[in-house]
């Protein structure tokens, strides 16, 4: 079902029946490093979050990245594949490679730049000789835009979605995702102008709280509802928050949140408190120079369930 109304959602979600012997966070991770690190100017004509004024270190980028991977060993293991010199802003697979249990998801990237990476042989190859994964392609299709986890955060501990349309996902899009993952509930709503994805605005922590940038949504009904949904276990980001990506953060076990080090340090003490509360801890890496990019921690991992 995909419902497109905070009272829609509510309603439904109250409905649903709990699922057994769910796994809420990913039994692994993989990473894409980058080579030749650099900003592509087609991404940044939709992504706010991008300066194409910045210079950027490549060394830095890949020393930085390895340290990423590195420091999310201690929760799951994590499998990193080698950058590629013709995509050289391609450090954020989550965007272009998702799994359900048993399937790969290839996305439906918008810019060209980001197309290419989604015919990597190696990333398919690895899920279906190695894993035996089913491949579920979206990539072919030309009439729906679909970012995967960058514009669809999902709770995997009740097989529901969340949905945000912008140019980097339609509503085509948004369908073409619910089947692909087998989603039971997709909500669907627009994100505030000039936001680029649902995951800068919205991190669901093993289905028992979330992080929400309220000013990410248009409609300021629709972040109260999730919220709402989540026993009000909801951490309120600042507009200052949201731009040092305290958004773009991910669980990758039920007892510690991992975003990056300065989105750490954006953090009020009532903020971590809250989080701490909750049963999680906090894990940092610094990413400066990859959030140059856009993206930030939650979009460099691509999550294996």
């Amino acid at each position: 079902m995909i419902v497109t109304s905070p009272t829609a959602f509510l309603e439904a979600f109250a409905a649903l029946p709990p699922l057994r012997d769910v796994q809420a966070t990913a039994r692994a991770a993989f990473l894409l490093a980058p080579a030749e690190f650099a900003l592509a100017a087609e991404s940044a004509s939709d992504n706010r979050y991008m300066d194409m004024a910045l210079a950027v270190d490549p060394l830095r980028a890949l020393a930085q990245h390895a340290a990423l991977a590195q420091a999310l060993r201690a929760d799951c293991p994590v499998i990193t594949f080698p950058g590629d010199a013709s995509t050289p802003d391609a450090v954020f697979p989550n965007n272009v490679f998702a799994t359900a249990p048993g399937r790969l998801i290839v996305g439906r990237m918008r810019h060209a730049v980001r197309q290419r990476e989604a015919g990597r042989r190696d990333v398919r190859d690895f899920f279906a000789q190695v894993l035996g994964y089913e491949e579920v392609d979206l990539s072919c299709r030309h009439d729906c835009v679909a970012e995967l986890t960058g514009a669809l955060v999902i709770d995997r501990a009740r097989g529901v979605g969340y949905c945000g349309l912008s140019e980097r996902c339609d509503e085509a899009g948004a369908q073409a995702m619910h089947e692909a993952f087998g989603l039971r509930l997709t909500f669907c709503f627009p994100l505030a102008a000039g936001e680029y994805h649902t995951n800068v605005v919205l991190a669901l922590l093993a289905g028992r709280a979330a992080i929400v940038a309220p000013d990410g949504f248009a409609d300021a009904a629709v972040p109260a509802a999730i919220a709402r949904a989540y026993g009000d276990r909801a951490l309120w980001l600042t507009p200052a928050q949201k731009q040092a990506f305290a958004g773009n953060a991910i669980a990758l076990s039920d007892q510690r949140v991992w975003m990056s080090a300065s989105a750490a340090r954006a953090l009020t003490d009532a903020q971590r408190q809250a989080l701490a509360g909750w049963g999680f801890r906090i894990g940092a890496v610094e990413l400066d120079e990859i959030e140059k990019a856009g993206g930030s921690l939650r979009c460099c991992v691509a999550e294996i369930f």
